[in-house]
Formats: C-alpha cells, sequence, structure tokens
C-alpha cells in the first residue's frame, strides 16, 4: 500500500468527481496532445513518399498539406456537431450503435481502440526518434527509452485526470510555442535565403504510377488527424457547460493544427528539406533555422515531450471508451471500475501492456507503425459522421438539412480517404488493422453473448422458491496433519453438519501411523479416513472420495472445509505449499460442492 501510496497519491472521495474535471486549457493540452503531435513526423511521411518520384514530385508537399487541413477543417466541423448532439461522451461508438445498429457500432468501437493502441506506439517511438536525433548515441537504447515512457505515461494517469492534466499542460503549450516560432524565424528567414531546389534528385516510380505516389503521400500525412475525435468521446471530462467547453476546445484544436501542418510543410519545401532516415525533418528544419545551439535543442526537447505524452490522448479516450463499452457488456466489466484516483485503471493498465508490446515487437521504429495508424481512425470518422446524418433525418430538429449536409460531406470525405489509405498502405501492414478490427467485434460480440447467458441463468424469475433443500449435508475436511489450524477447522465443520469426516493421503506410511495415533487423541469424535495415492497425487484421491460420497447422497451436498494458516508476509507463502488453493481450483467447477476455507492467522 506504501508502494501504491506514493506512485498514484492518495485515494479521492466519489463526490469531489465534477472537482476533478478540466477546463478548457487544460483540456487542449490533454487531447489535443495527439494530433498536435502530428505535426512532428506527418509531413515526414508526405516527404517519404514523394522523394521516391524524383525532385519534381516534391512540388506536390504544400498542395498536399493544404488538402489534409482542408480534411482536417470538415471533419472537426462534423465532430463538433457531434459533441452537442451526445454531449454524454463515446463519440464514433455510441453514433453508430445509437443510429447505424449494433455491428457498426462495434465496428467503430473496435477501431478506435485499436487507433488508440497505435497512438501510443506510434508517439512514444516518434517521440524516442526526436530524441535520438539530437543524441545519436542513444539510438542502439530506442525500446527501453520507449517503455519506461509508456511506464511514466501510465502511472501519471493512474494519478487521475487533473494531476495528469498539471503534468501535461505546459509541455503542449511549449510545443505549440516553439514550433510557431520556428514558423515565424523560418518565414523571415526566407526573404534572405533562396529556396532549395533538389534537381539531382531523380525517381523512376514517377513514369509509371505518378498517381499512386500523391496518393500515396496523401495518405501518409493523413496521420495528422488522428485524434481528433478524443474530444467528442471525453465530453464529459470537461466543467460545466460540457458540451459548450468540448467544442470550443476542438475548434481551438483544430485551428492551430492547421497552421502547424502548413507552416511546417512550407518552410520543409522552401528550405529543400529531404526525410533522412538518421534525423526527422523538424530537426533538419530546426538546425537549418537555428543551427545546433539553445533554441534547437529546446525545439528537439519540446517535440520529444510532446511526442512521448500524445499517448496521453488515448490513455484519456482508451479508458473511457472501454469502460462505456464494457457498462454496455461488450467488453469486461471490471473495465468500468473507476480506481482511487477516480479514473478506469483497468483500462490504463491493458493500455500500456498492449502498447509495450507493440513496440517491442517492431523495435519502436515509426515508419513501421504508422501505416497501420491511420485506417481505423478513419474507420470510427466515416461510420460517426454516418451515424450522425442517420440522426439528423430522424430528429429533424431545428436546422437539420444544414447539420445532415455538414455531417454527409464529412462522411464521404472520409470514406474516401478511408479507402484510399487501405489501399495504399494495405501491403505495408494495413492489412494487419483490417484483420484486427473484425476481430475485436468478433471478441466483443462474444463477450456480450457470455454476459447474456450469465444473466439469463442467474435471473430470479426462473427461480423456484418453494424448492425443497438438500436431505443430508456431508463435511469433509482435508487434513496435511495435527496443528491448531485443523482443530480450528474441525470446531467450525461441527457447526456445520452432523456428518462430518476428516481424510489424509496416504503418502509415507510411518506418518500416517503418527497422524492416525495423534488423531485419536484431538479428533473431538470426527471420524478420520486414509486415503491410498499409489502415485502420489494429493488432488486425485480426495476428489475420487467426494465422488463417492456424492453418489451415496444424491440429493445432499458437500461443503469442503480446508484448514489454511495464513503468514503474516506476504514473501512466506513462497515457503509454503499451496495445496488448499490447487484443491480450491479443482473443485471449482464441481457442481454440488461447496469449498470453504478456515483462516489460522501466524503473528510472525
Amino acid at each position: 500500500m506504501s508502494i501504491k501510496s506514493f506512485l498514484i497519491g492518495t485515494p479521492i472521495e466519489t463526490v469531489r468527481e465534477k472537482y476533478e474535471r478540466l477546463s478548457k486549457k487544460m483540456g487542449l493540452a490533454i487531447f489535443s496532445s495527439d494530433p498536435l503531435s502530428s505535426v512532428a513526423y506527418g509531413t515526414e511521411e508526405i516527404l517519404f513518399a514523394l522523394v521516391v518520384g524524383g525532385a519534381a514530385f516534391l512540388n506536390y508537399l504544400v498542395p498536399i498539406a493544404i488538402a489534409i487541413v482542408i480534411l482536417v477543417a470538415i471533419v472537426a466541423t462534423s465532430y463538433y456537431q457531434t459533441i452537442h448532439a451526445y454531449s454524454s461522451g463515446g463519440g464514433a461508438y455510441i453514433v453508430a450503435k445509437d443510429n447505424l445498429g449494433t455491428y457498426p457500432g462495434l465496428l467503430a468501437g473496435a477501431a478506435l481502440l485499436i487507433d488508440y493502441v497505435l497512438t501510443v506506439t506510434v508517439s512514444v517511438a516518434a517521440g524516442i526518434a526526436a530524441i535520438t536525433s539530437a543524441f545519436p548515441a542513444l539510438k542502439a537504447h530506442t525500446v527501453l527509452l520507449c517503455l519506461l515512457s509508456i511506464l511514466f505515461i501510465s502511472i501519471i494517469n493512474l494519478r487521475g485526470v487533473r494531476e495528469s492534466g498539471k503534468v501535461f499542460t505546459l509541455p503542449v503549450y511549449l510545443f505549440i510555442g516553439s514550433l510557431l516560432f520556428l514558423i515565424w524565424a523560418s518565414f523571415m528567414k526566407s526573404f534572405s535565403l533562396p529556396s532549395i531546389q533538389h534537381h539531382e534528385l531523380t525517381g523512376t516510380a514517377a513514369n509509371i504510377l505518378p498517381l499512386f505516389i500523391i496518393l500515396k503521400a496523401f495518405a501518409s500525412g493523413c496521420a495528422t488527424l488522428t485524434g481528433i475525435e478524443a474530444v467528442s468521446n471525453g465530453v464529459r471530462a470537461f466543467k460545466a457547460p460540457e458540451a459548450k467547453n468540448a467544442g470550443i476546445t476542438l475548434i481551438w484544436m483544430a485551428f492551430i493544427l492547421g497552421i502547424l501542418t502548413i507552416g511546417i510543410a512550407y518552410s520543409s519545401h522552401y528550405y529543400g528539406i529531404l526525410p533522412n532516415a538518421n534525423e526527422t525533418v523538424l530537426s533538419q528544419l530546426a538546425r537549418t533555422i537555428f543551427s545546433k545551439g539553445a533554441v534547437y535543442y529546446t525545439i528537439q526537447f519540446a517535440t520529444a515531450l510532446i511526442l512521448i505524452l500524445a499517448a496521453n490522448t488515448s490513455y484519456s479516450d482508451f479508458p473511457r471508451l472501454s469502460s462505456i463499452m464494457a457498462n454496455d457488456r461488450y467488453l469486461p466489466r471490471q473495465l468500468s471500475n473507476r480506481g482511487d484516483k477516480l479514473v478506469f485503471s483497468n483500462g490504463i493498465l491493458i493500455l500500456g501492456f498492449l502498447s509495450a508490446l507493440l513496440l517491442v515487437f517492431f523495435g519502436g521504429d515509426t515508419h513501421s507503425l504508422i501505416p497501420l495508424y491511420a485506417v481505423g481512425v478513419f474507420t470510427a470518422f466515416t461510420l460517426s459522421q454516418a451515424g450522425m446524418v442517420r440522426h439528423w433525418i430522424k430528429d429533424k430538429g431545428k436546422g437539420w438539412f444544414k447539420s445532415a449536409l455538414i455531417n454527409g460531406i464529412g462522411g464521404i470525405v472520409t470514406g474516401i480517404v478511408l479507402v484510399i489509405i487501405a489501399v495504399e498502405k494495405f501491403s505495408h501492414g494495413a492489412w494487419m488493422v483490417l484483420i484486427a478490427i473484425p476481430v475485436v467485434v468478433l471478441l466483443t460480440r462474444k463477450v456480450h453473448q457470455h454476459y447474456l447467458s450469465v444473466g439469463e441463468q442467474l435471473s430470479l424469475e426462473k427461480c423456484i422458491t418453494g424448492e425443497r433443500e438438500h436431505k443430508h449435508h456431508s463435511v469433509i475436511i482435508p487434513i496435511s496433519g495435527m496443528q491448531q489450524a485443523v482443530i480450528n477447522a474441525v470446531k467450525y465443520a461441527k457447526a456445520l453438519s452432523d456428518d462430518v469426516v476428516a481424510v489424509y493421503v496416504c503418502l509415507d506410511e510411518m506418518e500416517t501411523a503418527r497422524i492416525k495415533q495423534r488423531w485419536d487423541r484431538h479428533c473431538m469424535g470426527v471420524k478420520l479416513i486414509i486415503l491410498e495415492s499409489p502415485y502420489r497425487s494429493i488432488t486425485q484421491p480426495l476428489i475420487e472420495y467426494i465422488d463417492e460420497v456424492q453418489n451415496a447422497y444424491k440429493d445432499g451436498v458437500i461443503t469442503v472445509v480446508l484448514p489454511e494458516f495464513v503468514p503474516s508476509k506476504w514473501w512466506h507463502h513462497l515457503l509454503h505449499n499451496q495445496t488448499a488453493l490447487f484443491i480450491k481450483g479443482n473443485l471449482l467447477f464441481k457442481k454440488g460442492v461447496v469449498c470453504t476455507s478456515v483462516p489460522f492467522h501466524l503473528k510472525t
């Protein structure tokens, strides 16, 4: 408990939940860190695709960036409407489920859950890439640095919403300020320096599939849009009025994202920045403008921080979405439980674990992870907008046609982008996400069917209260020797029934004789039955004996009373056999048998 208190702090009362909510300033830091951070690698991914075609294709960098910003505006406008129509949160999952049906809702939910895991992996990997660009000697420790980053973010989020907001607010605003300063400085410097042309850069692919290269670059750059839906999923995290504050935060986020995207793309094109496996585009641009001085390292530090902390957007939304789906009985109900700090702790831990696995599997390589990245989020975008169109048509409130038109345009555009991304990135790893999404949907359906089955079987409607009780109650006490814990168990067992027997599994004839002798002095009238075990098994002879008793009393019930001594320190358990635990595990699935423990607590 002392370690837990040190790591995540003291518990927060449930009644203080409303005081843990976020202001717009803090909400921008938490929910926009993912889309804003994508500016750091969005331009780089576009350039990696364009450079294949040769120098002429680099001229498409700025137009592609503008197209992406237009897409940002469309999606943000659509989600602004979603926030006000569904102020309870839940985003694409709730919208699609309510308006399109269960399967589209589960499809949107599965796509978002997968996207949130990928967001953590990509953000952390890109953040560590920014650090290794500035300090190349650390590149060999990329995976370790990624895992430590995930551990740090997980612990901070377990400390509560407001506390994580305080930690992440400064890095987000430092990053925004640093990039705005970089864009301004590069623009001012452009008056004295001519733009750089890469005439020596050639490529053969341009002569074959020029449109393919442009579409691939656009699909790569669409990673910039990941995280835009985060505000709509976390509306309830804002202070009242929740919808208004969330909507304003979304507008701020989209505006800043648009400025940074176009600014970085224009500056990179003007100064002839090309993608480099050992140094990020943002690092090259900052080095070109400021050289390797204090400003350069400040920008790299801010970039690394925002990229790593961009994972916090997923840490805010993955647990919330999984809790909503758990309440609907599509995910394990443990995900709906709030922890000591009023956060969904189980969701946070699962997200951290899955992200760490992916990072280890892909070796912390950003370029290997990004192709997997945008499929899930654009699936959710499309289903959400389609659901909102259906919502406005059904509702037919004031201005419904205009609202339906906005969401309709958003759905068509994001649907087209989804197809482009799925096709262009399929061979680069997007196929894994396209398989994973329906697999997760199938698993959620299995979970739901299980909960429905359990609820039906436990329902009181099928309970016959007048049914006669068990005709016989047999109590069996497995013992391993003569001690005080056994005597306590015998006393307890005699209070339950008149038919009480103790059983001992014989593994050694001499030890069995000693136990029988001592039992006769302390048995208190309870019979001791010796079970033979030629193959030295403890549980098998006991289970066979229980089967015999069940056959003898068809209408009876059996209670197995287990004497257990409980050490005072946790590590003392490692010094003792856990036979009682194995017995309970074997009897748990045996119908008509009740297993209970009688603990004897040791002092030291």
